[in-house]
């Protein structure tokens, strides 16, 4: 079989154009910035690997090495989305290879994050929450915002075993608070899972159907940080309370896991609501045994202002 090479001479011969083309192609890649530093850091490239190796020097030189074409990671025009080239050279081969650019390394670190951050039934606005954007100057709020940032710097000692159970009226911004510290553990590399309680109760009851009860329910146990939002809203039954809600207590109090709660009650409320189950029984051992175990893997902080729903 006649080589490549000769081939593709030959064909050039009979094409003028092309030849005319490729010589054109030829000088604008051996005048790129780049391609003449390699040059000259290696002086052994003859010219006949430079021929060899025009089309890779082409694919190099054809795309972009700062960003600077590019108003976004999905307008990335490269081969490699997000990733742009440089040339080396080894065992006399001219090479090229990919790295990451600065906008897909952000984009990639921006996903990892927010991937920390599990959710059920929560809305978008909690999800994107910051502490940057808590009003630090409500006095009303003053202690739940120390009590969060001083969480936030005791990660690792005994004190971050327990997280803390935020109650107050509605709409002073107890939810905002948990999606907060959601993303200011996520910067830190710990993960956490958010749940709606109401909603999470009938997800519960509908995981019956197919088996799935037992696994969502170790997921949620062995979560690094769990939080739980509203609690006490849900339709209470003394089935959740007890097997649902008091097993994954219970585990994570035993293991020293933290639990963020939110709820318009105070223990002392929230213990009488779970005493009195939907079939109207009162239990009240049951439910103080559910509260001792909410003080074992939190700490209470009421909090306060203005609705910021209205």
């Amino acid at each position: 079989m006649e080589p490549i090479q000769a081939s593709l001479k030959k064909w050039m011969r009979e094409n003028k154009n092309f030849k005319q083309q490729y010589v054109q192609m030829r000088e604008s890649v051996l005048s790129d910035p780049a391609v003449k530093q390699l040059l000259f850091d290696h002086p052994e490239l003859t010219t006949e690997q430079l021929d060899k190796h025009l089309v890779k020097l082409y694919e190099f030189t054809s795309q972009s090495k700062n960003c600077d074409a590019c108003q976004s990671l999905n307008e990335c025009d490269n081969i490699l989305k997000g990733y742009t080239p440089h040339l080396y050279v080894e065992n006399g081969d001219i090479r090229i290879a990919y790295d990451k650019c600065f906008k897909k390394i952000k984009n990639d670190e921006k996903r990892k994050k927010e991937s920390l951050v599990e959710s059920l039934y929560m809305p978008k606005d909690i999800l994107n929450a910051s502490i940057a954007d808590i009003d630090h100057r409500d006095k009303e709020r003053s202690e739940a915002v120390r009590k969060v940032i001083g969480y936030l710097e005791m990660i690792g000692t005994e004190y971050a075993e327990k997280g803390i159970y935020f109650h107050g009226p509605f709409g002073v911004g107890k939810t905002y608070f948990l999606g907060a510290l959601a993303n200011e553990l996520a910067e830190k590399n710990i993960s956490s899972m958010l749940i709606y309680m109401p909603e999470f109760v009938r997800a519960i009851k509908a995981s019956l159907k197919d088996d799935s009860i037992n696994q969502k329910i170790e997921h949620f146990k062995k979560t690094p940080v769990l939080m739980l939002d509203d609690i006490g809203a849900e339709s209470q039954s003394a089935w959740f309370r007890d097997e649902i809600l008091g097993s994954i207590l219970q585990y994570r109090m035993m293991e020293r896991l933290p639990v963020f709660f939110t709820s318009n009650y105070s223990l002392k409320q929230l213990e009488q609501h779970l005493a009195t189950t939907n079939r109207g029984d009162t239990e009240t051992v049951k439910a103080g045994r559910i509260i001792e175990r909410i003080k074992q893997v939190s700490r209470e902080v009421p909090l306060y202002g203005k609705n910021r729903r209205m």
